[in-house]
């Protein structure tokens, strides 16, 4: 590695624009941050070497290079807030409606949305935030904060804390804010000095040289940001883990005890009972907002419930031994908390079947007398029904949900919402069975020649609640990296760094600051120092090479 030993007998590495000791610049990487076009010196991180300016001769060179750049930081994030903004067009995956047409994305974005849906799908949109492709740009996006706060940070620390208070001539007179006094006396320069600490600088002085500094923890405000936006990034990347984040949906019926998704069979829940509460169409009092509407209006519903704990649950095929945890109930934005779990009423289903009851009749009967009736529990149906009088009925072909597809039958969800069978009937000592299918406003002989028929007597339904079950332990990461996030914002706003030299030359003094912002602030307090002293007052030699621009402009 090249190191540079500048006049002042400082070895400063090698990249390095301003000596780390006595601010001279170094000739040769003058060009590095546009020094040599300049009369004003650029104080960018001090002049200090960084890494990414430095080095471009390997591949880690040049990977380190381009991540470093504040402009690829910038187009990730503007990326991957396009993406983010894009996702919110149509509803994710896990929330599409439970009474859509069909759950599978495949289907439902094309059928709801058209064309647009259907490349929406096929972009991998419908489930943009559980991506690879976005998860990747996120984790980008953080080693870009990563590889620009090393670079920046690790030589910016190194260059203030081996600055010292005396300086090189140069260094000097090229700062943005300066002057030249003549003829000032010790008392004159002692008496800046006492002002200068009653504005709460910190003074140094090094052979008459002083250097009056404060604010500098205000230069450590972006990087703090960074390390917040880093926490938060780790914190959506977590997300992702099942240990760390739960987000999952379950359906129970009314009376149905359902193990709790997601809990590895910790938990279960039971459906005591689920209410509806809807406003009164007869009171005057909402008739304005129901006529608007169109219908009815739900004022609440809501799941009484019991949550059972298996307390075997860690034993590989052992039956669940459950232990009631608590019984209570939840409704619209009252969630029920857990052991760390927390549940949601997020829907509900109306009138899904529970069973169905059918009769057994001779085709040619007019008056359709049942030969024998059986139910089916279309939760968990049997395949098979014997009777004492000979005929045997066996379920071949169940369809929870039907639905016609080209011709073909299908079931829509594994919901009995539309119940629909193929059954074989088999009539007293006949081993042939008569092919039938019915449903809901459907019985089709398949063969026409039946001499027995099926027919619905009866039904039963019931609610169905929908239920969400969240656990978040990433949420205390995410308040953290916010946290520490608007500790950087303050530190770097309400703050800045100022520094003061005070330069001898002879009986002259040369005066110079910088700051890394609010320049007329650091110019008030220069005036508070040197009132009452012959030291002129700096003039800001931006403005001035700015001037003088201008004039030569007019002047041609």
């Amino acid at each position: 590695m090249k190191k540079i030993k500048c006049e002042c007998g400082h070895v400063n590495p090698e990249g390095t624009v301003l000596c780390e000791a006595c601010g001279k610049p170094i000739e040769e990487n003058q060009h590095i941050d546009g020094n040599d076009k300049t009369k004003l010196i650029n104080m960018r991180y001090d002049g200090s070497a960084r890494r990414s300016l430095t080095y471009n001769r390997s591949i880690i060179d040049k990977i380190w290079s381009f991540f470093s750049s504040v402009k690829v930081g910038v187009w990730l994030i503007v990326i991957a807030l396009v993406a983010s903004a894009l996702g919110t067009i149509f509803p994710q995956e896990i929330y599409i409606p439970i009474d859509a047409v069909s759950r599978d994305p495949a289907i439902y974005y094309e059928d709801q949305f058209g064309v647009f849906g259907k490349i929406y799908y096929q972009l991998g949109f419908y489930d943009l935030y559980s991506s690879w492709w976005y998860m990747l740009l996120i984790s980008l996006i953080g080693i870009s904060l990563v590889i620009c706060s090393i670079d920046r940070v690790v030589p910016l620390h190194r260059a203030l804390k081996m600055q010292k208070p005396r300086r090189h001539e140069t260094f000097i007179n090229r700062q943005r804010l300066y002057s030249e006094s003549p003829n000032i006396s010790d008392e004159e320069k002692q008496q800046v000095v006492n002002n200068l600490k009653k504005l709460r600088y910190k003074v140094r002085s090094e052979e008459g040289h002083i250097l009056a500094e404060k604010g500098r923890f205000s230069r450590w405000g972006p990087y703090v940001n960074h390390i917040g936006l880093i926490i938060i990034l780790i914190a959506a990347l977590l997300r992702m883990t099942p240990w760390l984040y739960l987000d999952d949906y379950v359906w129970v019926r009314e009376g149905q005890q359902v193990v709790i998704p997601g809990t590895d069979n910790k938990y279960y829940i039971k459906n005591k009972e689920f209410i509806l509460e809807k406003y009164d169409e007869d009171d005057k009092r909402f008739q304005d907002a129901i006529d608007r509407v169109g219908g009815e209006v739900h004022k609440n519903y809501q799941t009484n419930v019991i949550i059972y704990k298996n307390v075997d649950a860690t034993i590989p095929g052992a039956e669940p031994k459950l232990e009631k945890v608590l019984e209570d109930k939840v409704w619209m934005n009252h969630p029920l908390k857990f052991d760390g779990y927390t549940l949601y009423q997020s829907g509900y289903q109306q009138n899904e079947f529970s069973n169905m009851s059918f009769k057994i009749y001779e085709t040619n009967d007019s008056d359709q007398k049942a030969l024998e009736t059986f139910t089916i529990d279309l939760t968990s149906p049997e395949t098979e029904y014997e009777f004492e009088s000979g005929f045997r009925v066996v379920i071949d072909k169940y369809y929870p949900d039907y639905v016609l597809d080209k011709g073909e039958p299908r079931s829509e969800t594994k919901f009995p919402r539309n119940p629909a069978f193929v059954i074989f009937v088999y009539p007293p000592n006949t081993e042939s069975p008569e092919i039938s299918f019915i449903g809901i406003g459907k019985n089709i002989d398949a063969t026409g020649e039946n001499k027995f028929k099926l027919g619905i007597v009866d039904f039963e339904t019931h609610f169905v609640s929908g239920m969400t079950l969240r656990q978040d332990y990433t949420l205390p990461l995410f308040g953290l990296g916010a946290l520490v996030f608007m500790i950087g914002v303050v530190q770097g706003m309400y703050w800045q760094h100022r520094r003061i030299w005070i330069h001898p030359n002879g009986r002259s003094i040369l005066l110079a600051a910088h700051t890394n912002k609010n320049w007329f602030g650091v110019n008030k307090d220069i005036e508070k120092a040197i009132l009452g002293t012959n030291i002129q007052m700096v003039v800001d030699q931006q403005e001035v090479e700015g001037n003088e621009k201008t004039k030569e402009v007019h002047n041609e």
